[in-house]
């Protein structure tokens, strides 16, 4: 076995059948562990994943579907996970929905939907995973955002709910030390939102000190160092956004 490897170890990924997901996904299960890639919608893609990690190890990787706005699902989720896996050493909580909520037009359903799965889901994730996460000193790192330190325009909802987040997971350092880690991870422009215009694009990377966009797997580099190689960091935000924080 590899030293630091994560050889034995589960780790849940919730929103793991695309985007920045699949990359975490993927890292998690390259270092050695087995991975239950959580999906709402996208079953075809979490089953051709979960295909493609068990033809290179036979049985490490499991798939499990759940509404993340469903509290009362969160429980069986894991317990489902225990069942099959005996245990669980790393939680993801990744799984996200964004979009615009102007003032003059934000609703309550979008309010609901945005503090559901950006804050929400992740609370009632972690309070179901703790018990089995203290039995093997585990781990929880919740995928939080710049814009929940640095608000965006017209995304009020959205950057409440990423900044209570943000809260959240110091308070859970505090509170669940030291048997659990907890930590966050601040992507910047790591991938576009689908309707971004190209004069938005430019416009947002000259304000990133390296000038260009971070990718997938610089968010599952950060993943996986906090998950294997930081035994001794607790509590922290690490913000992997080309500097973008830097320019005011």
């Amino acid at each position: 076995m590899i030293e630091n490897s994560l050889t034995g170890k589960v780790a849940l990924i919730t929103g793991a059948a695309r985007r920045i997901g699949v990359s975490i996904a993927r890292s998690l299960h390259a270092a050695g562990a087995t991975v239950v890639l959580h999906y709402r919608n996208s079953a075809q893609e979490a089953l051709s994943l979960q295909a493609e990690f068990n033809a290179e190890r036979t049985g490490s990787c499991l798939v499990v579907q759940a509404d993340l706005l469903k509290t009362h699902e969160l429980a069986p989720l894991i317990e489902t996970i225990i069942q099959q896996t005996q245990r669980l050493d790393i939680l993801i909580n990744n799984a996200s929905s964004f979009y615009a909520t102007p003032l003059a037009s934000v609703s309550e359903q979008q309010w609901d939907d945005l503090l559901g799965s950006n804050l929400k889901a992740p609370l009632f994730l972690s309070q179901a995973a703790t018990p089995y996460l203290q039995q093997h000193q585990g781990v929880i790192i919740n995928l939080v955002d710049i814009h929940g330190i640095r608000p965006l325009a017209e995304f009020s909802v959205y950057c409440t709910a990423k900044a209570g987040l943000i809260m959240l997971t110091q308070a859970l350092a505090r509170e669940l030390a030291p048997a659990i880690r907890v930590n966050g991870i601040a992507p910047g422009a790591i991938l576009w939102p689908e309707d971004t215009i190209e004069e938005d694009q430019v416009q947002l990377l000259a304000k990133i000190a390296l000038k260009r966009r971070g990718r997938p797997e610089d968010i599952a580099k950060t993943v996986l160092f906090l998950v294997r190689d930081a035994p001794y960091i607790t509590g922290q935000i690490i913000a992997v956004d080309g500097g973008r924080l830097l320019n005011h």
